[in-house]
């Protein structure tokens, strides 16, 4: 598992196989929970799947992106982030955590 941040800024990345794909699990924050799921394929543009009013693709689908080109195999993320009542600036610390995150894949 990759991790960055501290307390309700942490946000964490576990990986798992499906045959021989991989399924991301994005999650952090004060509640983890299923806000968006992004679907890449080598060679492919990324499929978004949202729920109203998450933002949480914004994360997943540069990570998806990239595990997808390193591995050249299709991946799943599944992402949820959440910091009740986040303010922007709280906001961009989760997203710079998540970049960390992205950096070490």
């Amino acid at each position: 598992m990759l991790t960055a941040g501290k307390g309700k800024y942490k946000v964490w990345l576990k990986e798992a196989k499906q045959g021989n794909e991989i399924v991301l699990f994005l999650g952090g924050g004060e509640r983890t929970h299923i806000g968006s799921v992004v679907v890449c394929a080598p060679g492919k543009p990324a499929k978004v799947i949202n729920r109203k009013g998450h933002y949480d693709w914004v994360v997943a689908k540069s990570i998806s992106e990239k595990k997808c080109r390193k591995t050249k195999k299709a991946v799943v993320c599944i992402a949820g982030i959440h910091v009740n009542k986040a303010s922007k600036k709280e906001i961009e610390i989760l997203k710079k955590n998540c970049k960390e995150i992205e950096k070490k894949i």
